[in-house]
Order: C-alpha cells, then structure tokens, then sequence
C-alpha cells in the first residue's frame, strides 16, 4: 500500500471533517467551523495539518501545533488530532502520520511531542505506546459555561 504524505489543502476539508467526527468521535466539527479554524491557523504560523493519500483519497490525517515551554527555546509539538479511516486502520498509516511529525520535529530541533487521548481509546493508547510514546501523564480539561 503506497501512502502518500502532504501538508493539507482546502479540498481535503471536506474528508477531514469527516475523519474528526467518525473516528475521533468530535460532533461540533463541521465543514464551515473547520474551514475558518484553518485559515486563523495558516495565519498563525506554528499549526499544520498534514494528510494520508491512498490512492489520492484522503485516508487520514494528523494535526500538530508548535507550543512554546518555558526552558525550552524551540517549545514542544502537540498532536492536537490523529485519525485513520476506520477500515484502514492497522495498516501501518497512521505510523507513517506519526513518522512524519517525528522527523518535522528533528528538523525544527524539537525533542518533545505531546497529546492527549480520552480514556476509552483503548486501541489508540495501544498504538502511540506501540509507536514508543510513553503515558506518563493524564490530561485534563474543563468546560466554561459561557452566559
């Protein structure tokens, strides 16, 4: 299976939409939300979005943001969000998603990449452990009701 890898386009919106709501379970992700939130991203600079082809299909995608950390001058990469087709997963994809943001990370001079994953992604902790991440820290968050 030969697997292509890019930076995203506006036509790829569509089919990582998609992937964001059928494989990671997010429902306030739409095509209009998404696309505003990559065009302040592109203008932000530290965010990219990169896809999976197979076969010219967008098969999948991973998401990173360089952050900055106080004693660390370059900061850290967080995966903000991984998705794989479901029926192709286990196919080696998203390795090569992660292998990707990996040697990013090596040329910008950035040793760290973080992310979270909800409790019940039992498979994905399986797979980032697979891949030599290490759980070592759990994440929390908080939801600010807005009047």
């Amino acid at each position: 299976m030969e697997i292509k890898i890019r930076e995203i386009v506006a036509n790829d919106y569509a089919k990582v939409v998609f992937l964001w709501n059928d494989v990671l379970g997010v429902r306030n992700v739409n095509d209009e939300n998404f696309r505003v939130t990559m065009e302040e991203m592109n203008r932000d600079g530290n965010y990219k979005t990169f896809v999976a082809l197979f076969e010219n299909d967008v098969v999948g995608f991973v998401t990173i943001v360089q952050a900055l950390s106080v004693g660390s001058p370059v900061g850290y990469l967080h995966i903000q969000g991984l998705a794989i087709k479901k029926e192709l997963q286990h196919s080696g994809i998203g390795t090569k998603l992660l292998r990707h943001i990996e040697n990013n990370a090596k040329e910008m001079g950035i040793s760290s990449i973080i992310l979270c994953s909800g409790f019940k992604r039992t498979d994905a902790h399986a797979f980032y452990v697979h891949n030599g991440y290490d759980k070592d820290s759990y994440c929390f968050d908080k939801v600010i009701k807005l009047d």
